[in-house]
């Protein structure tokens, strides 16, 4: 059913930039999410919550019980997040790469791109778990947006996730020398990069990820704040008009700054001010909201027809350049009712 909303993205404007900063053992991710609307909300999802996945692909699902609490970032949902960090510090961004091509069906589950993020934050605390899952579950083939994914967790590890030829590619490591992604395949863009690293690239994916990789390079010797460096960085590669949100994720200290391109003011959610014990009611502030500084306070329990007008809302925003049935609005705002506290 997801599939519904998926297959119909366009690549167009769709032309999102994220990095790791690392430093003295402060790790500090950060991430541009281009796109023509930038409705949203931040959610807040509890650990101790069932789940059983959307049926994508063969038709196999897979249940489980989140084991850890989260903040995303959602557009078309809640339990669908385009990125976000758990409590134990893993952090899974996502972005366009028209050159994905995913695995065929096989005897793995096969989960939606979206549910795919939500499943890692739910399920795993390093980077090197993330990979591991690909031994039991895929992201469906049909109808999938075509996304890949940079990640980091509270080690200072990072690594990018791509899916070339139907086969997951990671890059981390020695074979991640630059922690750094945007709109081109990884080797492709680090190559064109390391031949040239003063250039002014005419293709504009390769031109922010250089323009990051530069800075972040030059963030071991400078003295500015790491979260407003971080910023500077966003700043540097934004998108005028496509830019919606800039999200910086303090993984060190378990805290995420982030603002809009219709609220320029910085907001500031910090873990330690959430419970996470799930009790049917998660918490969710507008992305959009007047507020200002420190937020956690002002996020209020989240119900079905709050995240069903999410959903249309994100739909109508977007139809100049997809069109999302009726039928997947209406899916995914039921599936947030079947979405319940663990009682075992």
């Amino acid at each position: 059913m997801l599939a519904i909303l998926i297959i119909i993205y366009s690549a167009h404007a769709f032309a999102c930039s994220t990095f790791l900063l690392s430093k003295d053992g402060r790790y500090i991710f950060g991430r541009n999410y281009d796109w023509i609307t930038g409705n949203g909300m931040v959610m807040v999802n509890a650990r101790g919550a069932a789940k059983t996945s959307f049926t994508v692909g063969n038709g196999k699902t897979i249940s489980w019980t989140s084991a850890y609490g989260s903040i995303t970032f959602n557009q078309f949902g809640k339990e669908f997040p385009h990125g976000g960090m758990n409590e134990k510090g893993l952090v899974i961004e996502l972005m366009w790469l028209r050159e994905t091509n995913y695995p065929a069906a096989d005897n793995r589950v096969a989960l939606s791109e979206l549910q795919w993020i939500q499943y890692q934050l739910d399920n795993c605390t390093t980077v090197d778990e993330v990979i591991a899952t690909d031994q039991k579950i895929r992201i469906g083939r049909d109808g999938a947006a075509p996304l890949h994914f940079l990640i980091a967790d509270a080690a200072g590890h990072a690594a990018t996730i791509e899916f070339i030829n139907g086969k997951m590619i990671v890059h981390q490591g020695s074979a991640l020398n630059y922690p750094v992604l945007t709109n081109t395949p990884y080797d492709q863009a680090a190559q064109q990069y390391n031949a040239n690293k003063n250039a002014q690239f005419n293709d504009n994916s390769v031109q922010r990820f250089a323009t990051a990789c530069n800075m972040v390079q030059q963030f071991t010797t400078t003295k500015e704040e790491p979260v407003n460096y971080a910023f500077d960085i966003l700043n540097k590669v934004a998108q005028p008009g496509y830019t919606k949100w800039s999200i910086v994720y303090d993984i060190t200290n378990r805290k995420i700054y982030f603002t809009t391109s219709e609220q320029t003011q910085r907001k500031q959610v910090d873990f330690s001010d959430f419970d996470f014990t799930c009790k049917n009611t998660p918490p969710f502030i507008n992305l959009n909201s007047g507020n200002k500084g420190p937020i956690s306070k002002n996020f209020t329990p989240l119900n079905y027809e709050q995240n069903k007008t999410l959903i249309e809302q994100s739909a109508k925003e977007s139809e100049s350049r997809i069109k999302v049935r009726d039928i997947f609005i209406k899916g995914a705002a039921e599936y947030f009712t079947k979405v319940q506290c663990n009682r075992l």
